[in-house]
């Protein structure tokens, strides 16, 4: 039976495991796309300090520069964890916890995203028109970056239908599935 696009997650004819293994596909493939575009962006700001106009940047553009490409390297490293966190753990039945720290990974690698975006477009417009035109430039770049990653994702959520909380069975007895690093709640 086919699983309609847009259906409930729970409308699936999955097991837990299965669930796992898709969500982790998913993520996966959400961060090859992300990892290209992070990719490409250090590559330019490597190959910045070592073009010819580098040497008459003032301080303020060097300093951008400089936590520009820390961030685009934060990202980089965040986009690649959660394959290096699955080698780490392959085989020892943690495809949920790989899932559920690699999604967190994969959220601060985008707010390292969007701020290494914005300080690229601040560096650029600064050098190419002026500061104010690369503040204003940049701060637009942030607000469309949190609007359309964050804000947007927020409001249609909202929108939806609470998930069903799933329960999984183990040893014959039922528990709720929790967040890591909370203690499990005794019902008496």
């Amino acid at each position: 039976m086919a699983v309609m696009e847009g259906a409930p997650a729970h409308s699936r004819r999955e097991t837990p495991r299965e669930r796992d293994d898709r969500n982790f596909a998913e993520l996966l493939q959400e961060l090859r796309v992300t990892q290209t575009g992070v990719q490409i962006l250090f590559a330019f700001l490597l190959t910045l300090a070592f073009t010819a106009r580098f040497p008459v940047l003032d301080g303020f553009q060097r300093g951008t520069y400089l936590t520009t490409l820390l961030l685009a390297m934060a990202a980089s490293i965040l986009f690649t964890a959660p394959a290096a966190l699955h080698r780490a753990l392959f085989r020892r039945g943690a495809k949920r916890r790989i899932v559920e720290v690699s999604s967190r990974l994969a959220a601060l690698g985008l707010v390292m995203l969007a701020l290494a975006l914005t300080g690229a477009l601040l560096l650029v417009v600064d050098v190419v028109v002026s500061r104010t035109a690369g503040v204003i430039t940049a701060a637009g770049a942030l607000a469309a970056c949190t609007g359309l990653w964050l804000l947007l994702p927020t409001v249609l959520a909202r929108r939806l239908p609470p998930r069903p909380v799933h329960r999984r069975r183990t040893h014959g007895t039922e528990f709720r599935a929790r967040r890591p690093g909370r203690p499990p709640r005794h019902h008496t």
